[in-house]
């Protein structure tokens, strides 16, 4: 152990669960001066070779018999109600009482994916991230996380001088707000497909598709057949102008989303970035006009422009976050 790490620390057995894989973890100590949790025995298991998460935690076991870890923390791809854990991809539910008494553990917490990335975010480490905006973060403000993927997700570390919680929340479903005329254009046309044009719409993996449609039909041109990563494959060839045009104004407008989920999070602290889809696009990112929508919020446009937002490209976020979740407890 290094001389910084915690001497007293009982391991944390961490999950990441998505569709695809279960991921699992110890960790097995704090560094304070580095800010870092030692993450080791990361194990990955495909998670349709399994019928449940129970059975898939009791295989990692078998890995580590030389530790007995009494406090989890899981970080889900899925709901969490009552108690009730629905992996609606995989079949798989469970009860947290009963996961609990099953590997007889004395905490138990179970959150989901976007507050793992909450929880996760004072404990990055700056080397392996992006700065897209520059700026002064507060240490004792709130934090805000977004992630355009799948789908988009959002959600605020809240802290105070005593405490930190996550609000978790639904901002992906926020209706999707025009700033400028070529917004407007767009937005007029996502309507003819969409009743009700969230930021999800636009800002997802299918998000991308409806951007490039509707950008087709503005600039009078006939939409292809195309799915995100072809729209990517031919704006970076140079082969498409209207894809350009898409995954440049998918840079330009989320600034904007940003910038206003921001002001709404008070995320004096820093918003950071996430998902899938904009790390793959970070050079793009970087040469849009981001930075200059993400601050232009009228009278508050002083109060974003302190805000700095990050471009997480780290691995092992969900780990992270769970750990950071008890750790904070």
């Amino acid at each position: 152990m290094s001389p910084n790490a915690s001497a007293q620390f009982d391991p944390i057995l961490v999950a990441d669960v998505g569709g695809t894989n279960a991921r699992f973890a110890l960790i097995t100590a704090f560094n304070e001066q580095t800010n870092q949790f030692i993450i080791e025995h990361i194990n990955i298991f495909p998670s349709a070779n399994f019928g449940s998460l129970e059975s898939a935690l009791e295989q990692y076991l078998l890995t580590v018999p030389h530790i007995a870890p009494k406090r989890a923390c899981l970080a889900v791809a899925g709901p969490i109600k009552a108690g009730q854990v629905h992996l609606t991809n995989l079949g798989w539910h469970f009860s947290v009482s009963e996961f609990k008494t099953h590997f007889d553990l004395q905490q138990l917490e179970v959150i989901n994916d976007f507050a793992a990335f909450a929880y996760a975010a004072p404990y990055l480490d700056p080397k392996q991230n992006v700065i897209v905006k520059s700026g002064q973060a507060d240490d004792n403000a709130n934090i805000g996380v977004i992630g355009p993927g799948t789908g988009f997700g959002a959600a605020c570390l809240v802290r105070t001088s005593q405490s930190t919680a996550v609000l978790s929340s639904e901002g992906g479903h926020i209706s999707l707000a025009p700033v400028n005329e070529l917004d407007t254009l767009l937005l007029n046309e996502l309507r003819k497909d969409h009743p009700h044009v969230s930021i999800e719409t636009v800002f997802s993996g299918p998000g991308i598709t409806h951007l490039y449609k509707a950008m087709s039909a503005v600039k009078g041109v006939t939409a292809k057949n195309l799915d995100a990563a072809q729209i990517s494959s031919l704006a970076n060839s140079g082969e498409c102008d209207v894809c350009d045009a898409t995954l440049n104004q998918f840079c330009d407008w989320i600034g904007s989303v940003a910038g206003d989920l921001a002001v709404v999070y008070g995320a004096l602290g820093g918003l950071f970035i996430g998902g899938g889809i904009l790390p793959r696009m970070q050079a793009r990112l970087l040469e849009s006009r981001f930075v200059e929508r993400f601050s232009q919020k009228g009278i508050m446009s002083q109060y974003a422009g302190q805000i700095p937002v990050t471009l997480v490209t780290q691995d092992n976020i969900p780990l992270i976050g769970a750990a950071a979740c008890l750790h904070n407890s």
